[in-house]
């Protein structure tokens, strides 16, 4: 036989491995159909893609992905299938099963979701960091190394930097406060919670509320966009012609992160060789993971780095411009909201640790705008064993879905749930019953939650405190999926200084 011939030959011995290959592979999806199908939910636009043809049209009509799986949960009920290849992943819209999943200590993150986010098309992103690890043992490491930098004395030692970055957008606000000038709001509230996290989180001084060319707000929108792309695309999305500016974009926002965050290491590092006083924020909690029993790998400290600083400023920032558009939608609760902070606050420009307390009408407000809007919508986790979940036998092995959007948007748990009643988290009023877990719930819950409500409420007081906005008109208050939602259009207002004379010094 010749050597064209014996080419020939392998190529059909090639040709048919792959073809037996993927006939197997069609058998194992069919097996896997088996196994869920009596589950309820949509129908499948393929055999072998599921329901992937009808999540890609979805985001392609720019719409949110949890607004989706809310109308399949209200028809389907409170287990919902979703089939992508031979995964199968559940949509759990239960409390019960809620509280039994995310408040235990054993139960393991998705494997497969959270490891799309250790690299972004082919770029180490948020690694094996705190909120990636799946790893039980490792994570409760990291997550106990952490805890000092989110201790009560650390946080309430914070004030004067909250203070400080909030008094820098007010005196930046106040140079449009005509009436006449258009503010994007979710523009300033991105680059105020970034020189917060910067400065408590790292030491860092960026001042992005006066540098316009400063590249950090854009580089965590590039991340958070490549993550989206990358979750809601198949494997290969990345060699799409269409998609090479926007992969080189990525791959430069998270090396430019990663870089900073090296930088940021080595200089602490320096520091306590020379025996400085350093303060005890996350990056020194960071750097001590080196003297834990098994020394950290540097790419794990990069990893934490990158977590934090995008973490800590996109989803407050997000939720400040929430709040500003409700509230300026609903003047009732906004004149409320400004009577409680006039009485507690008056015109004085630092707020106190202990005026955060008693501006319990504020705290209802934040809580009433996650509700509506979770900026981080959902999670999720993986069922190891066989279960029952509201009557519906449930196999090992799928993945459970957790949509704080879908259940904090159903009637059957909030009535008229897109009105925006911050009454529903009063004193008196019933506590919801595991669904409202914009934080997450349990040993797994974020773990800067109290700090992100602390500066959200020295923020949202101070602007309300400060100045009048009104909506301009003609803008969309539809919700932007970016991986993390937004407000789409970016809250656009014309504000004003505020007149009060009831107001006291």
């Amino acid at each position: 036989m010749d050597a064209w011939g014996l080419l020939s030959w392998l190529l059909i011995v090639v040709l048919a491995g792959a073809a037996l290959a993927f006939l197997l592979y069609c058998c194992y999806v069919k097996y896997i159909h088996t196994k869920f199908d009596h589950i309820p939910g949509p129908p499948r636009d393929s055999f072998l893609l599921g329901h992937f043809q009808l999540l890609v049209k979805n985001k392609q009509k720019n719409e949110v992905l949890h607004q989706l799986l809310l109308e399949w949960a209200e028809k389907y009920g409170p287990v919902v299938r979703i089939n992508v290849l031979h995964v199968v992943a559940l949509l759990v819209t239960s409390p019960d099963t809620t509280k039994e999943f995310l408040m235990s200590p054993n139960s393991s993150k998705d494997p497969l979701a959270y490891k799309s986010l250790f690299s972004v098309f082919g770029e180490r992103c948020l690694g094996k960091g705190l909120v990636t690890e799946v790893n039980n043992d490792s994570w409760h490491k990291q997550r106990r190394m952490m805890d000092p930098a989110f201790s009560r004395t650390y946080l309430m030692g914070l004030m004067e930097t909250f203070n400080e970055k909030a008094e820098a957008l007010m005196e930046k606000l106040a140079e449009s406060a005509d009436g006449k000038r258009e503010v994007r709001i979710l523009d300033l509230t991105s680059r105020v919670t970034l020189d917060v996290i910067a400065k408590v989180a790292f030491g860092m001084e960026l001042n992005s509320l006066q540098d316009d060319q400063t590249p950090f707000p854009r580089a965590i929108s590039m991340v958070l966009k490549g993550i989206n792309e990358q979750e809601t695309s198949l494997p290969l999305s990345k060699w799409y012609p269409g998609n090479r500016q926007l992969v080189k974009d990525v791959r430069e926002s998270i090396r430019l992160l990663r870089q900073t965050g090296k930088e940021c290491i080595e200089r602490r590092k320096k520091a306590l060789e020379n025996g400085e006083e350093i303060p005890m924020d996350i990056l020194t909690q960071i750097l001590k993971s080196e003297a834990l029993e098994e020394k950290c790998d540097e790419e794990i400290m990069l990893d934490n780095f990158v977590t934090f600083f995008i973490a800590g400023q996109e989803t407050t920032a997000n939720q400040l411009a929430f709040a500003v558009m409700s509230l300026a939608r609903e003047p009732e609760v906004l004149n409320k909201v400004r009577n409680e902070i006039d009485e507690i606050i008056g015109w004085k420009r630092d707020i106190g640790y202990d005026d955060l307390g008693k501006l319990q009408y504020l705290s209802q407000v934040l809580k009433e705008t996650l509700r509506i809007y979770p900026t981080a919508p959902g999670t999720s986790r993986l069922l190891e064993k066989d279960t029952i979940i509201e009557g519906v036998k449930i196999p090992a092995n799928a993945v459970l879905i957790f949509s704080m959007y879908a259940v904090g948007r159903m009637e059957k748990f909030s009535k008229d749930p897109l009105i925006f009643n911050p009454d529903r988290f009063s004193p008196d009023a019933p506590k919801p019953y595991y669904t409202y877990f914009p934080f997450s719930l349990g040993p797994r819950s974020c773990i800067g939650q109290i700090f992100a409500q602390m500066e959200a409420k020295v923020v949202m007081a101070k602007l309300l405190q400060r100045f009048e906005f009104e909506l301009v008109a003609g803008q969309s208050f539809k919700i932007l999926d970016n991986g993390t939602l937004r407000p789409w259009d970016g809250v656009i207002c014309r504000i004003t200084p505020r007149r009060n004379t009831k107001a006291s010094q």
